[in-house]
Order: structure tokens, then sequence, then C-alpha cells
């Protein structure tokens, strides 16, 4: 019950929710203050995003963007297109799972091996009450029955990060507390029922020993997690009534699943706007070979969405547009907010890739990816690159490490793997200005 609970409520066992509250931490100049992950499942083929014509690196300035990601014309100075990085190592037919982001071997139902990229991220960059969100999209059977779901990120060897996929339990979790009427008595009622099972387990658990007493342990700093989070956003109430959304019915009557991908996306930006947070995974398809998007007219749901060519396919085009419209919002939310001397997207970097690589079946050959942002000229942008193919998307997470202020050579690789898998190390040269 315990473990069940503690994941229900969107805890990675293993101190997830740190009491960091340094609120309005900044990072150094030119370095990122705040990054997002966004991965769609099913693959990402490269044709999708590279201009027509394009074979060589270049600039994008007089190229002209692929249907499906039309919606970032406007952005083509802030966007960087790479082709060519692999993935081999992961294994990514069907997912690479925590592979994605963790740059190891991944499969389903295999625990992670290690920490992944946005986890680490969240330990370097400016501090926030709660260090690392992770949010869901899938289809409203999935998303109603598995609130929670952990795929695609972990803070170490066998500790996954849960994704929060029921906007009306994450709402309650963010903002519960400056909340009214049945939201507010459901947040009371969720925090004093939370409360009593942490005296209870901590009580209980005592007499347990050795790896049980452990394991036992974990789970009631889940929830001593859970508890102290709730706390630290009830100090901040004030700064947070600013950035909570407005609930309406598609939290409580959705028509479509898209309905909660939008209010989804919503509670990140705000969580990013009010400052709780530095680091957003979104999980289109959360990681697997599910999915759903009949709001957009899209009937074909699931795996049968991976057995489909992707260019010039309808379905495929209306669900990547639909991605990259939700890129725009991200955007255009966080210029909205003065930082410094800019915005806060001058201080964001936006990760658009696949836990799949290039598609649902295949080898890792090709791992596309799509960065927007420069964080104050760190990042090369406003162009195209292609590489040879020869090295991992290990060398992509070194780079944003390293423009985070971490000196690292490589990110989980070590020299035995390098030799077979990365031509090169350290940061890719043509990513960091």
């Amino acid at each position: 019950m315990i473990k069940g609970m503690a994941a229900g409520a969107g805890v990675a066992i293993g101190n997830t929710f740190l009491p960091r509250v340094s609120f309005g931490a900044r990072a150094a100049k030119s370095a990122p203050k705040r990054v997002i992950f966004f991965l769609q499942n099913q693959g990402f083929d490269p044709a999708t995003c590279i201009p027509a014509g394009m074979v060589n690196s270049g600039s994008l300035a007089k190229a002209k963007l692929p249907e499906p990601i039309q919606a970032l014309e406007p952005y083509k100075e802030r966007l960087h297109i790479i082709n060519g990085l692999h993935g081999l190592h992961t294994s990514p037919s069907h997912s690479a799972f925590f592979g994605a982001l963790g740059g190891y071997r991944g499969s389903d139902g295999v625990p992670p091996s290690g920490s992944t990229i946005d986890y680490e991220l969240s330990k370097v960059l400016p501090e926030t009450l709660l260090p690392h969100l992770c949010i869901g999209m899938d289809s409203m059977e999935n998303m109603t029955s598995k609130p929670t779901v952990a795929n695609l990120s972990a803070s170490g060897a066998g500790q996954p990060i849960f994704m929060h996929s029921n906007p009306n339990h994450l709402y309650q979790m963010l903002f519960g507390g400056i909340s009214r009427g049945e939201i507010r008595q459901q947040h009371e009622a969720r925090s004093g029922m939370l409360d009593r099972i942490e005296q209870l387990a901590a009580a209980k658990g005592g007499a347990l020993r050795g790896a049980e007493k452990q394991r036992y342990g974990q789970y009631v700093q889940g929830f001593n997690d859970i508890n102290g989070l709730r706390e630290r956003l009830g100090k901040v109430s004030g700064h947070l009534q600013k950035f909570a959304p407005e609930v309406d019915a598609r939290y409580t009557k959705p028509e479509f699943e898209t309905d909660w991908h939008d209010v989804l996306l919503d509670l990140g930006i705000a969580a990013l706007k009010s400052g709780i947070t530095s680091v957003l995974t979104i999980g289109s398809g959360r990681g697997e070979i599910f999915g759903a998007w009949k709001g957009l007219g899209v009937e074909q749901q699931g795996h049968n969405l991976g057995h489909m060519k992707q260019p010039d396919n309808p379905i495929w085009i209306k669900i990547r547009q639909y991605n990259s419209r939700m890129l725009v919002r991200l955007i255009e939310e966080l210029e909205s907010v003065p930082e410094g001397g800019g915005s806060m997207m001058d201080n964001t970097l936006i990760v658009y890739s696949s836990n799949n690589a290039d598609a649902q079946h295949t080898s890792g050959k090709t791992w596309p990816v799509m960065l927007l942002g420069d964080c104050n000229g760190a990042f090369k942008t406003g162009r195209f690159t292609q590489l040879d193919g020869s090295r991992p998307i290990n060398a992509l997470y070194t780079s944003i490490l390293r423009a985070s202020g971490v000196q690292c050579d490589r990110f989980n690789m070590s020299e035995k793997l390098a030799k077979k898998f990365d031509s090169g190390s350290g940061p890719l040269k043509e990513v960091l200005a």
C-alpha cells in the first residue's frame, strides 16, 4: 500500500523532492537557467524536420521549414536542427525508455541503470522548490487508469521518476493550497491522509530488519518528501497565486485526451513561470508505444501509429504540427516574462526529440534532435547541422551539461563503451557557441 500510494503521488523513490528553497536563484551568464525536454514517442523521422534540399550543414535563414514543423517558421533564428547523432547502444526499438535521456541500454520493464540528463541538470541549474517536473500525455484510458507512470526519467540506478498524467492530481499538488471549493477540500483531505500515513509508516517500520527496513524507509521518505513539498509551496502561496491556471471543464469533463494534454502543458508552463521548477520533461506517449490524438481528428492510436511512415503522412503531420504549436506556446509564454535584461526564454533551452530515435522499429542509427533557444549566446541557433553518425546522444547531453557549468567529457558512457560507440569526447563543437 505504501509503495502504491507513494507512486500515485508522483514521488520518485530516492528523495526526488529535495529541500531546495532558494527562490529566484540565478545561474551564470550564458548558461541555461531552465531546460525543457519534449519527447514524442514512435520516433522522429528526420524528413519531417529537415528543410527540402538541405543535405549539408548550413544556415536556416533562407530555408523553408517542412509542413510538420511549419509553426516554428517565425522562430527559425532560435532553432537548431541536428541530424546524425546515434543511440545504437540504447537498443531503442519500440522505445529506449530510460535510455533515451540516460544514454544507456533501455527496454520495456527494465529499471534505469543510472540517472538521466534531466535529473542531472536539476541538480546544477538554479535551485527551485521542485527541481524536476515530469508530465506524460497519453490516451484518456491510460491517463485515467494510470495517472502516474515511470518510463523516461530517473534519479539514479533503480530510482525512476514518475510522470504526472492526471492534471487534476497535478493541480492539487502544485496549487491545491491556494485553491478554493472542491479542489481545496480534496487537497486538505489528501494532505491529512498523507500526514497520517507518514506517521503510521514511520512507527510501524521500526520492527523491520536489514534490506526490508531500508526499502520500507525509502517509501516512508517518499511521503516525507511529499509533505515537505506541500509545506514549502504553502509558504509561497502569495507568489503562486499569480501563476495558477484557471480550472475549467477540460480538467473534469474532457471531450478528448488532447484537452488533458493542453492543460498538462498549462501546468508545466505555470510551474516554470512561477519558479517552482527549472527542469520540465514532457513525454508525449509517456515513453511507450501508446498515445492518442482523437482531438486532432486522428482515429488511429497506439502501436499502429508507429507502423506508418511519417513523411507526407497526414496523420503524422497533424501530430507533429500539434507538437510544434506546443513548442510555440512554450516560447511565447516564456517570452512574456521579463528576466534580467531580456525574458525567461532568453535563458531557456528546449530539447525536442523522441524516445524512439527516428522510428518505432529502429536500430538507433540516427537520432534527430531540435534545439530551441540560445541561452544568451551559449548555443548556436538558426542552423541545420548534419553529423556523420559517429557520436552518440550522450555527446549532446555532455554539451548541455558543459553549458550549465559542469566540467565533464562524457555523460553516462564508460571509456570501454566509448571506444565502440563514440568517435570523440567532450561536447559537440557544432552545438556550443
